[in-house]
């Protein structure tokens, strides 16, 4: 199957914008920039849009979740927006009871521990999955020529969630899972994949330009344990929008060391955290993919000429590679001052590519 022919990427709305070129290793018309969380916490017209409304609530009404996509790309001029929701909205949706605790992040009302606990787990149905496209529809109509990326959580991070049953500083459950109870942690990553998978196809078919699945915990991992337990389930939650032929970034925390068994998974970019240069990155990855990164976001409150000179470092690393698209090491921290990214994004703009 194939995208509509009234897609963005279709269109020809997206599929020639600076965030897709570069994503397919071309020469974009000017160095693509958008920002990991740059919808959030950061914006004050965010913040107003948001009070008194829960998190999840606020992902699961399409006119909210796609306004509060639509405010970074309004400020800041950023080449794409990415798609304003949270990585435990497949869970919501197909009836898990979770919710996000300020202060804390996703909280199960029970974790998932046993074989039973798995087999238990309920099936996210298409249907379900229809604010998710409502949302995206309303906001690429809005976006016109800049693309939308869609994003799901990797099944690794959203299994450690539902293992823990809260955040965890370790994730010894889910690694201990791994090795005492392989069977049920396979079968435990196969529902987290399928309902990540799904989650992200809804997004691409509405209209999204490009996927991103983020391992956020991912880093708790050697490198036997990911390509043994962890990279067979990414590469099945990919499996579900593959045909669809829109590029697909892979990103993780603290993954230097697993950078090349992510792209095995099969990708088209790159994501590199802060931890590691671009170009370095580059030469681990034998120069095969496009990056994506990796300004430090702990340099953005610092002096002006020393984020300068941090970005224009972190550019000049990626002009090693066979295409980069400027971003954060990691996300957006909720106390960046927004006029600090606009400036970056003008930064990054006006140095040729």
């Amino acid at each position: 199957m194939t995208l509509s022919a009234s897609h963005p990427l279709m269109d020809g709305r997206t599929a020639g914008s600076p965030l897709i070129t570069a994503y397919r290793g071309g020469a974009p018309s000017r160095r693509p920039v958008w920002f990991m969380r740059q919808a959030g916490r950061s914006l004050p017209e965010y913040r107003a849009l948001r009070e008194g409304i829960g998190m999840l609530d606020s992902c699961l009404r399409p006119d909210l979740a796609s306004e509060i996509t639509l405010q970074p790309v309004r400020r800041h001029g950023v080449d794409a927006g990415i798609f304003f929701s949270d990585i435990v909205i497949p869970l919501k949706l197909a009836g898990i009871d979770v919710d996000i605790v300020p202060g804390v992040g996703p909280v199960l009302g029970a974790p998932v521990r046993t074989a039973a606990d798995v087999r238990a787990l309920p099936k996210l149905e298409a249907s379900a999955l229809d604010p998710i496209r409502e949302a995206v529809a309303m906001t690429v109509e809005q976006l016109g020529t800049t693309p939308l990326i869609g994003f799901a959580g990797a099944p690794f991070t959203l299994a450690a969630y539902m293992v823990e049953g809260r955040p965890s500083r370790d994730h010894l459950g889910p690694r201990t899972m791994m090795h005492a109870d392989p069977e049920t942690w396979q079968a435990l990553a196969n529902w987290a994949a399928d309902a990540s998978g799904e989650f992200l196809r809804a997004q691409l078919e509405a209209g999204a330009s490009a996927g991103q699945l983020f391992d956020s915990w991912a880093g708790s991992l050697g490198l036997a344990d990911y390509q043994r337990h962890v990279a067979p389930a990414s590469s099945r939650a990919l499996n579900h929008v593959r045909d669809l032929g829109a590029p697909l970034v892979h990103f993780g925390t603290g993954t230097s060391e697993l950078l090349v068994a992510m792209r095995d998974v099969g990708v088209d970019v790159v994501g590199v955290d802060y931890r590691l240069p671009l170009d370095e990155a580059n030469r681990r990855l034998g120069g095969t993919v496009p990056l994506q990164g990796n300004i430090d976001p702990a340099l953005l409150p610092a002096p002006w000429e020393v984020l300068e000179e941090h970005v224009r470092g972190v550019l000049a690393a990626g002009d090693a590679a066979p295409a980069h698209v400027v971003n954060l090491g990691h996300g957006v921290p909720p106390e960046t001052d927004p006029t600090v990214l606009t400036r970056v994004v003008d930064l990054i703009h006006s140095i040729e590519p």
